[in-house]
């Protein structure tokens, strides 16, 4: 079974970098035709897919975030990240990584305050 795990700090102060990392069990991130996604949800909104990085490391971001958003990724930690330039309290969300469509991880709240 896919695993996933969110992880990266909680708190980003408005114009820095959000990072976090999604750590994967079960699954080979180079090997299972998955789309390797982040995806966020902020207080009281819809979920919002930011990109993917799929199994032959090409990406995919979405038109609103591209200009701000990186994802890559570790293979030899079975990891793929995020990177969110930029950031300003609208970016305060629940980010979740997920492969696919079946599978997600618990979620990580970040927030961006000063």
């Amino acid at each position: 079974q896919v695993q996933l795990q969110e992880s990266g700090p909680g708190l980003v102060k408005p114009s820095q970098t959000l990072s976090l990392a999604c750590t994967v069990s079960g699954a080979s991130i180079t090997m299972n035709h998955y789309a390797w996604s982040w995806i966020r949800q902020p207080p009281g909104k819809g979920l919002e897919c930011m990109g993917a990085i799929r199994y032959d490391g090409s990406t995919y971001y979405s038109p609103s975030l591209k200009s701000r958003t990186s994802i890559s990724r570790d293979t030899s930690k079975n990891q793929f990240s995020l990177q969110l330039n930029s950031v300003t309290p609208e970016d305060t969300a629940v980010y979740y990584c997920a492969a696919g469509t079946g599978y997600w991880g618990q979620g990580t709240q970040v927030t961006v305050s000063s």
